[in-house]
């Protein structure tokens, strides 16, 4: 068993970390405050290859793995989570297309996801319709003729205001037997008439992406935007939900280094009665759990996104990443906030953006309370 990340896969790390590094900190605190985006740092990041690596050459992509997105992802999210967040969600979506779409789709709708003269979304959540996806979807795409009509409403939905399209869960068979066959995937063009997007504020964390709520009022689109068979929508989902949640994790283990770091940073600079915090076993004790959780974190990411890499997506592996990473972030956040005191309350010191950020990654892809139903079912079975 090789722990050593090759040549290649370490010069990916050093220069996700030099574009991060050279690009985000000084933007991060400004799109925080006022909840916008640059595009032009995703074009750039675009130019230089980090965005939808795990595309296939023959779609314009890189055709790296999955290992490799988590190794960009993770040096991205040390950095800024909100400005990481708004660079690779771009291509959200993409592997529904590129795992379901017919030949035709994947060159329509990949190669410029890779270039960054596209952003892509899916639709799944509803305002009442979140983990009980097959249960409570009830947006609808009714067939007429050549075309689907499409109504109903989609909420936090991640690019919806700034997506070129979007890939939507809606219900096309509505009198299967089976609520896990009663939905498809269709892809719906923003420009489309009937079609609406409100962007959200306010929201908690990663502020620099874009979140909105989804309206369709009779929004026409042809049959041949249906991606996959009528029918799989919450396969394909699943199937993005098991590769996005390594993504997540992933995330989090950089939310959770990003801590580490900057309390590290903070405790050797700070004096408290006469000596630097360091010297205090209380601040050694937090700084020990931390660093310990971070590798056991990254150890479940790089293992589940390897497998997946070697052909064999594991439900149970994923679902642990996902889980122990993202309650593993929020527990980092908060020790690095202790530890800064007072100045950790502080716009202007990082650790209170990435106490914020860091919450996401127990709710979205699946929220820890799913993924250890997920888990236990798997060995109560």
């Amino acid at each position: 068993m090789d722990f050593e990340l090759s040549k290649e896969q370490k010069d990916i790390v050093k220069a996700a970390k030099e574009f991060a590094e050279g690009e985000f900190p000084d933007r991060a605190e400004e799109f925080d405050r006022d909840e916008t985006f640059d595009e032009a740092i995703f074009k750039k990041a675009a130019e230089l290859g980090f965005v939808g690596v795990f595309i296939k050459e023959e779609y314009g992509g890189p055709g790296m793995g999955m290992l490799e997105h988590c190794l960009i992802t993770e040096e991205f999210y040390v950095v800024d989570p909100g400005i990481a967040t708004a660079i690779l969600s771009a291509p959200f979506g993409a592997e529904i297309v590129e795992a379901f779409a017919t030949e035709e789709q994947k060159k329509r709708y990949l190669p410029p996801l890779v270039t960054g003269e596209a952003v892509m979304g899916t639709a799944l959540t509803e305002p009442d319709a979140g983990s009980d996806l097959a249960g409570a979807t009830s947006t609808t795409a009714v067939r007429q003729g050549d075309d689907y009509m499409i109504n109903g409403s989609k909420m936090f939905i991640t690019n919806g205001d700034r997506a070129n399209y979007l890939v939507c869960f809606v219900q096309t068979e509505p009198d299967n037997p089976s609520r896990h066959n009663r939905h498809s995937m269709i892809m719906v063009e923003t420009d489309r008439e009937g079609f609406e997007a409100n962007h959200l504020t306010g929201k908690l964390g990663i502020r620099a992406s874009d979140t909105a709520e989804l309206s369709f009022n009779n929004v026409r689109v042809p049959c041949s935007n249906l991606i996959g068979e009528t029918g799989n929508g919450f396969s394909e989902a699943m199937h993005l939900f098991n590769l996005n949640r390594i993504a997540v994790a992933a995330q989090a283990v950089g939310i959770a280094r990003s801590g580490l770091e900057e309390s590290i940073r903070h405790v050797k600079k700070r004096q408290a009665f006469g000596a630097p915090l360091s010297s205090f076993q209380g601040i050694q004790f937090k700084i020990a759990d931390m660093f310990a959780w971070i590798q056991a974190g990254r150890n479940l990411v790089y293992e589940a996104a390897w497998r997946v890499d070697q052909g064999t997506i594991d439900h149970r592996l994923i679902a642990a990443a996902k889980s122990f990473c993202g309650q593993m972030a929020v527990k980092c956040a908060d020790m690095a906030l202790q530890m800064h005191g007072g100045y950790g309350y502080l716009a202007e010191y990082k650790v209170q953006r990435l106490y914020r950020d860091a919450k996401i990654t127990e709710i979205y892809e699946g929220t820890t309370e799913i993924e250890k139903i997920i888990m236990a079912r798997s060995l109560l079975a």
